[in-house]
């Protein structure tokens, strides 16, 4: 009986994980797309800003570790935190998928700017540049996601068609994977802050045209 009740609960989760994962897909296409409709001047100006960031990255001058740990961190809690806190309005659970969808646009476009003005150097930058923390931000996000629309779904379910269940279990699984979800992000501010520049060091001379004996 307890089988046949999960069930149902295990098939609309996975069925939430393709939906977000598939939006968030979406998103980085549309954000590389997004690269072709920049104007020349647009462009020029982001080749600019990169040379500049890869120069600053050779010479040595990288932003405080501890400080940007932390100012990463907070970041990416506020994040996750707005998330949950739009999963119990139940009417901010269009936004909760609205952010999904812009992170998918924020990271295409990163990697695809990269990619259209440096090729294949420029793919490789974005894969030590934007992937190491991106790879435990994103499944964070996307999670955190699905539990706050799984979590509204419930009480649209549960109290505004009437039919009433216990809420408490619910929203400490909610709460629960919020801060599990928290802790991961902590986690990809510690990547980002102190091993992400030791990669970039690595990677700028391929920004730069100096060569890295690749």
């Amino acid at each position: 009986m307890r089988s046949s009740t999960l069930q149902p609960m295990i098939k609309d989760k996975l069925v939430l994980y393709v939906f977000v994962c598939v939006l968030f897909v979406v998103g980085l296409v549309f954000g590389a797309l997004l690269v072709n409709a920049l104007t020349l001047d647009q462009q020029q100006d982001l080749a600019g800003d990169v040379q500049q960031f890869a120069q600053h990255i050779q010479s040595g001058m990288l932003p405080d570790a501890a400080q940007s740990f932390w100012d990463r961190a907070i970041f990416n809690a506020k994040w996750i935190l707005l998330i949950w806190v739009l999963g119990l309005t139940v009417v901010g659970m269009p936004l909760v998928l609205a952010l999904d969808f812009l992170k998918g646009v924020l990271v295409g476009f990163a990697v695809g700017t990269l990619v259209s003005q440096h090729e294949w150097k420029g793919l490789l930058f974005s894969l030590v540049s934007v992937a190491p923390a991106n790879l435990f931000v994103v499944p964070a996000l996307l999670i955190a996601s699905v539990s706050a629309v799984s979590f509204s779904i419930y009480v649209i379910k549960n109290r505004l068609l009437g039919r009433y269940g216990s809420m408490s279990q619910s929203f400490i699984s909610h709460t629960a994977t919020g801060v599990f979800m928290i802790l991961i992000a902590v986690g990809a501010a510690l990547v980002e802050s102190f091993v992400s520049p030791l990669l970039l060091k690595w990677a700028a001379p391929l920004i730069l045209g100096i060569g890295t004996g690749l």
